[in-house]
């Protein structure tokens, strides 16, 4: 199974952790993990490699001045535009893989999601945002509101499709386009580019958050999901935005898996935050 990470140096410790949470569920082809970066050293793969044996970890280094015209914050690097290029820095010969941002834990097999037939789609993806606000992002990017917003923080690409279709300039143009309406500029840009290509999955199994399961619970009261049927049913637990069980302030539920994690690390050794 081929997984997908872009990151900074900042990330190593994170990147290690969702390794950890993957490799506790054998897969029959073995895991290996390519890292699109621009800065770690080779000291940095070497200890990630000894922290996570059973995951082969490939490097792929990225010319940052490939993105030197797209915008970046504090909040939002340059590393977030590298899984819209995945394809162009990935082995030719390699036909999918599986992107997984660094806040994610998985908590059951990945098999069934990486091996779902793409049908056509350039992504398969899940989406966090009901029919009202879909509308509006729609309407902020100028896109047709049978477009799906997409969470891009798990993404099965549909390497071959994507080289034949992406271009460098395309992208650049939709940025300067919309640039004062980018919120979400990486989500924006798969989304208004690439939205009607998208094959979309439950989020509740492929890309679960402390928000979606709350506000699920609120809307169904009767059949209230809970941690047994998260346990159940979820492969995917995503930390996303700010609410992280790592940092101060947390609120929410899906804590325990994060804990889980750690409790099963604490004789393991390797990176820490």
């Amino acid at each position: 199974m081929h997984l997908l990470f872009c990151i900074n140096r900042n990330f190593c410790w994170m990147l290690v952790q969702c390794l950890r949470s993957i490799v506790r569920y054998p897969c029959t082809t073995g895991y290996t993990a390519h890292v699109l970066h621009s800065d770690l050293t080779a000291e940095d793969l070497a200890q990630m490699q000894q922290a996570v044996p059973e995951a082969e970890i490939l490097e792929a280094k990225v010319d940052e001045s490939f993105f030197r015209d797209f915008p970046e914050t504090n909040r939002y690097p340059k590393q977030i535009y590298y899984r819209i290029f995945a394809a162009q820095f990935l082995p030719d010969d390699l036909e999918r893989i599986l992107y997984l941002d660094t806040d994610t834990i998985v908590i059951r097999s990945l098999e069934e999601l990486y091996r779902k037939p793409f049908q056509g789609a350039s992504y398969i993806a899940c989406t966090h945002v009901r029919a009202l606000f879909n509308k509006m992002n729609c309407l902020r990017l100028g896109i047709t509101e049978d477009v799906p917003y997409l969470n891009t923080g798990v993404m099965l690409l549909n390497l071959p499709k994507l080289r034949q279709q992406q271009t460098t300039e395309d992208v650049l143009t939709f940025i300067s386009d919309k640039k004062n309406r980018l919120l979400l500029p990486d989500q924006d840009i798969i989304t208004a580019l690439y939205g009607k290509q998208i094959q979309l999955e439950d989020s509740y199994r492929y890309n679960l958050s402390d928000r979606i399961l709350a506000m699920y619970n609120a809307r169904h009261p009767g059949h209230i999901r809970t941690l047994d049927w998260v346990r159940q049913n979820t492969s995917i637990i995503h930390y996303c935005g700010k609410n992280k069980p790592w940092k101060p302030g947390y609120v929410g539920k899906l804590d325990i898996f994060y804990q889980e994690l750690l409790e099963a690390e604490k004789n393991h050794g390797g990176i820490t935050s």
